[in-house]
């Protein structure tokens, strides 16, 4: 056995590599974790991915010096600067290194390819989100009248936002909008899960405030930095928020997927104040115009409803008259039955009445006699329950400790009362017999 030294394979695999690999290839990879050193090389990994599966990732070097053509070519095409997450065609030579190990060096990005792939992610995401019938579900949802309540997703720090906000507050109308930020980020990485959080936190809010609708604004940018607004999560949350959702973005030239799948869409988030401040207004013209065509209806209505009054109280005098003409001669008539009827009734009457007063005065004599009579017997009956009457005969009631002594239980020696007639006579009891 002969063994080889770790610097002696090294450098085997190294002319291994040289001999066998082409000088340069090209490679389709995603950018991740993606940082510039301060001698101004960049550092980062070329990734491929089947959905979240990491399939193979490599080390990557972009030198200074090729950094800043390639950069500055890349950006002057897509209008924005390379990141995370990214997926580019890159030109790369392999190389190795006998203590960094395995890595490409990058000569090159082609940047029209970044903008096809984009094309490409961004129509599979529309005819998904078709498929599954979300592109308008949003924009079913009923609009009120006048948009008075809104929650506002933006970044806080945005231009777009506070120009929103101006154009809110200082209107000329004097409308008053009431509006709350929910902050988010509007570009980068962790855009798309903070703007779902940010929906999320409008929909649980909801239930206390009653919005009315939600804005998602944003100042202006380069294309590739609207790409979270390409993101399916993102447009499917969008798609089925229970409130309406307006999209002021702010990028005239391309309409994002989120642009789609929301109710409306504006070109800026001075549009979309324009937009809400519209609503006021129309809502006041329709309501000058509707009090104009009540005023006006009301008028004319009250014209005709005039005449035929005046015609009514023409018609009403005349039957009026001939009504009351045949009412008196009526009343008359009625007058003369009535005078002879109550005549008549009058005697029938005072002859029932004395009648009445013959009958009564009997009835009445029979009456008196009857209670006479029961007077009488009443006072008999009186005078034989009387207790004196019985004293007078000779009886005597006698009583201890203020009782009848047959309704308590005598012994010897207690204190007796005897009443009579004409006295009171006061005794001991000395003896007891059973009778």
């Amino acid at each position: 056995m002969n063994p080889l030294s770790i610097s002696q394979l090294t450098e085997q695999i190294k002319l291994v590599l040289e001999n066998e690999l082409q000088p340069v290839y090209w490679v389709v990879g995603e950018l991740a974790d993606f940082r510039q050193a301060p001698q101004g090389h960049v550092y980062f990994e070329l990734v491929e991915k089947q959905g979240n599966q990491v399939l193979a990732k490599i080390r990557s070097n972009l030198w200074q010096f090729t950094y800043r053509s390639v950069a500055a070519k890349f950006e002057s095409v897509t209008g924005t600067s390379l990141k995370n997450g990214m997926k580019v065609l890159a030109q790369v030579s392999v190389s190795y290194h006998p203590v960094f190990g395995l890595s490409v060096n990058v000569k090159d990005i082609d940047p029209s390819f970044s903008l096809g792939e984009r094309a490409r992610v961004r129509q599979e995401t529309i005819d998904r989100l078709t498929r599954e019938g979300l592109i308008r579900l949003n924009g079913q949802l009923h609009l009120p009248r006048v948009i008075q309540r809104i929650a506002v997703i933006s970044s806080a720090t945005a231009a777009g936002y506070g120009d929103f906000v101006n154009q809110l507050e200082n209107n000329p109308y004097g409308y008053r909008v009431y509006h709350r930020l929910f902050n988010s980020l509007m570009q980068g990485n962790e855009a798309v899960n903070s703007l779902i959080a940010a929906l999320e936190s409008v929909e649980s809010e909801n239930t206390r405030s009653s919005f009315d609708a939600v804005v998602i604004i944003r100042g202006g940018g380069a294309q590739l930095d609207l790409d979270c607004f390409d993101d399916y999560r993102l447009a499917a949350q969008i798609a089925k928020f229970p409130l309406p959702i307006f999209t002021g973005i702010g990028h005239e030239r391309d309409e994002t997927i989120a642009d789609l799948v929301a109710h409306t869409r504006l070109k800026t988030p001075t549009a979309v104040a324009e937009f809400l401040l519209s609503g006021f207004r129309e809502f006041e013209e329709n309501l000058g115009l509707a009090l104009q065509r009540i005023d006006r209806a009301t008028r004319s209505r009250l014209r005709e409803e005039d005449q035929k009054i005046q015609q009514l109280a023409i018609r009403v005098r005349s039957l009026a008259t001939q009504k009351i003409s045949l009412e008196n001669e009526k009343v008359n008539t009625y007058f003369k039955r009535i005078e002879q009827s109550s005549k008549s009734i009058s005697r029938y009457a005072l002859f029932q009445l004395e009648n009445l007063e013959k009958n009564l005065s009997k009835a009445f004599g029979r009456s008196i006699k009857k209670e006479e009579d029961k007077l009488l017997h009443l006072e008999v009956v009186i005078k034989q329950l009387d207790p004196q009457g019985l004293l007078l005969k000779g009886y005597s009631r006698t009583e201890s400790q203020g009782k009848p002594i047959h309704l308590i239980d005598l012994k010897v020696g207690d204190e007796l009362i005897t009443y009579t007639s004409d006295q009171k006579l006061s005794s001991t009891l000395t003896k007891i017999e059973k009778k």
